[in-house]
């Protein structure tokens, strides 16, 4: 998406929710010989899958708006016939960002909505309380919108799981790297959430910047009081500070700068740098002292691994627009209802590669499949049987009036000691079908 995620899990309720749901309604049907497959989830006309987001609470704004993106496609797919003439039904709860709250909707959808699979469940603490459940009841659990490691890189452990988008490794790799070539005498400081997110990041950083570091800084996810963290940053000196965080905590970084009269160069993860609700929030957040708006984030570097609205002749947003014309709800087409689409768009992509006769195994080796689709994502998935890690790259850029300026090509690699390179693959050259249905 262009930008994402949001803070410690809370453990034994989640637990005991999800577990209370094991061995019902999570496997096909049909294990004699001779006996019918009933697949879960689907009928000969629909398919029902499901999500978690929080659509209220502290992380809605933005966040909210991605499963409005994915239901304009699919009711765009849905008004061109369908896939393999079934109709995709989306079923969307709000877990308000509430690990609790997760694990009791996620047993709302796979126990009583009986979907037959989950599409893009949104956040690092949240999903990992509902991960083993899912796996346990062999529920298809595709896309998660966050880049921690966990959705991809033990196979074996999480058959049935794909993240999506750019982990936060392989990001923190490429930030990396072009902060050591381009200002190898910056002192270095980290402003990371205190979760899977700031930890891969780190991880992918210090491959490149352990020597320039000079600080690093945690903040837990609902406490806003940021002072103590950018007071520390500046005391020791940090002229680059690399934020891996969400979008509230980039505008309270700001502020909280702004106050301090501390001008770093300011790199945020993508997550966190989404310059039209950073603006927003910013406003929010002064009460009008700080002007908001898309210049609110001029001179910040981030990075972008799908063409955003800033981006208005890409054909790619061009469909996107089109889409939310003709099948989107209120307000205008964002970057967040742009990642929404191109998350329905791979699912679309690997329910017609799985075929007529629907299974849920079918369908993960279906998306096992994606690794050379072309789609609106810059550098290719890395789908295989054996990683279910996504996109495997990016740009960085930097920002101006809300507009991505590359500095670098797209940049593709993995995790660990992987070389980062530039894409060879000309992924980002792809164009949409015709119809802008997958073939």
């Amino acid at each position: 998406m262009k930008r994402h995620t949001w803070v410690p899990a809370v453990g034994t309720l989640c637990a005991a929710l999800v577990l209370a749901g094991c061995g019902a309604g999570g496997r096909e049907e049909g294990d004699e010989p001779g006996e019918e497959v009933d697949t879960v989830g689907v009928t000969d006309t629909s398919v029902k899958i499901g999500a978690h987001f929080p659509l209220t609470g502290v992380a809605a704004p933005g966040y909210s708006e991605i499963p409005t993106g994915a239901q304009a496609y699919f009711d765009y797919v849905n008004a061109a016939g369908g896939i393999n003439g079934r109709t995709i039904e989306y079923v969307v709860k709000d877990d308000g960002y509430d690990p609790s709250k997760t694990g009791a909707v996620t047993n709302e959808l796979v126990l009583d909505e009986e979907i037959f699979a989950m599409v893009g469940g949104l956040g690092t603490p949240t999903h990992r309380t509902v991960v083993d459940f899912l796996n346990e009841e062999e529920v298809p659990d595709l896309f998660v919108s966050s880049g921690s490691l966990q959705w991809g890189d033990d196979v074996e452990a999480k058959p049935y799981t794909f993240g999506w988008q750019t982990d936060y490794e392989s990001e923190g790799k490429i930030i990396g790297q072009y902060v050591a070539e381009n200002l190898p005498d910056a002192k270095v400081g980290l402003f990371l959430q205190d979760d899977d997110f700031g930890t891969d990041g780190e991880k992918g950083l210090r491959q490149f910047l352990d020597d320039q570091i000079v600080s690093v800084q945690r903040y837990t996810s609902g406490n806003t009081e940021v002072a103590p963290q950018v007071t520390a940053l500046q005391a020791d000196g940090a002229d680059v500070v690399i934020g891996f965080n969400t979008p509230s905590y980039t505008a309270l970084t700001q502020l909280t700068a702004l106050g301090l009269g501390y001008q770093p160069q300011w790199v945020y993860s993508n997550v966190g740098s989404d310059p039209t609700l950073v603006g927003g929030l910013l406003a929010q957040f002064s009460e009008g002292a700080v002007e908001g708006g898309t210049n609110a984030l001029d001179g910040v570097m981030t990075t972008e691994y799908i063409a955003g609205v800033d981006a208005a002749d890409d054909p790619w947003v061009q469909l996107w627009q089109k889409v939310w014309d003709e099948h989107g709800a209120d307000g205008e087409l964002t970057n967040y209802r742009i990642y929404g689409m191109s998350q329905a768009y791979a699912f679309v992509q690997a329910l017609a590669a799985a075929g007529e006769d629907l299974t849920r195994d079918g369908l993960v080796e279906a998306v096992e499949g994606l690794g050379d689709a072309e789609g609106p994502q810059l550098a290719p998935f890395r789908y295989s049987a054996d990683s279910h890690l996504g996109i495997s790259g990016m740009r960085v850029v930097a920002l101006r009036g809300g507009v991505g300026e590359p500095k670098t090509p797209v940049l593709v690699t993995d995790i660990g000691d992987a070389a980062i390179e530039e894409d060879s693959s000309a992924q980002a050259e792809d164009a949409p079908p015709e119809s802008g249905v997958p073939e």
